[in-house]
């Protein structure tokens, strides 16, 4: 299956792919941390068509910038719209979710989106995949099953942008997050969790499951219509 990993510089869920035998390429602006040899360094959107072999795309998981998307920094939201720079995010983050391929993941923080498209189809966390961190994720899936956890764990850390606290108190002030909390600048942040990579492409990576579970869901969506 020829797989392109969007928007992705570390190569962790490329990487997952071709150990299971997949044609799987990432592609970014910025270089690959990890085997340069199935990455391309260039804007993505002059990719979505064909893969390394001249085929096309048979599945897309695609992790667009969210830094001026991403509800944590809502209070910036005004004078992003103003300037350009959402409406630019955005405008990527739909000609990725247009794409011209059959299966499509595209994942993001609790944010804009929600309002500006539609809600996402599954909210996942590391924690269900065996990495014991909270980081509230946000897939929009296209011909694709939600992912089922695989090793559900106790957090012991939370993975934010740079408050050290919880959600606000009635009368104003903000509870302390009882986990450890890790902070980096957004290129750390933008890293893809190991067991989340691995559980895409065992779930994903295998059409005969993938495909099944596609169609129950469906079934069950129609059923509860």
């Amino acid at each position: 299956m020829n797989v392109l990993v969007a928007c992705e510089f570390s190569g962790i869920v490329r990487d997952a792919f071709r150990q299971q035998g997949h044609n799987a390429w990432s592609c970014d602006l910025l270089p690959c941390e990890g085997d340069p040899q199935w990455h391309i360094q260039d804007n993505v959107l002059d990719h979505l068509l064909f893969a390394g072999c001249g085929e096309r795309w048979d599945l897309m998981i695609a992790h667009p910038p969210c830094q001026h998307l991403a509800a944590s920094g809502a209070q910036y939201w005004p004078q992003k719209l103003g300037d350009g720079r959402q409406k630019s995010a955005i405008d990527f983050f739909m000609a990725l979710a247009g794409a011209d391929v059959p299966h499509v993941a595209i994942e993001n923080p609790v944010g804009k989106i929600s309002s500006v498209w539609r809600r996402p189809d599954q909210i996942i966390q590391p924690w269900q995949f065996g990495d014991a961190v909270t980081k509230k994720t946000c897939l929009w899936l296209c011909g694709l099953p939600a992912l089922e956890p695989t090793n559900i764990v106790r957090p012991v850390a939370a993975h934010c942008t740079s408050s050290k606290y919880g959600g606000p108190r009635k009368d104003g002030t903000r509870r302390k997050n009882p986990l450890r909390v890790l902070h980096g600048d957004a290129h750390n942040r933008s890293r893809s969790f190991p067991g989340i990579a691995e559980a895409m492409a065992e779930q994903w990576g295998r059409p005969e499951r993938r495909d099944a579970q596609e169609y129950e869901r469906r079934m069950a969506r129609e059923v509860g219509a």
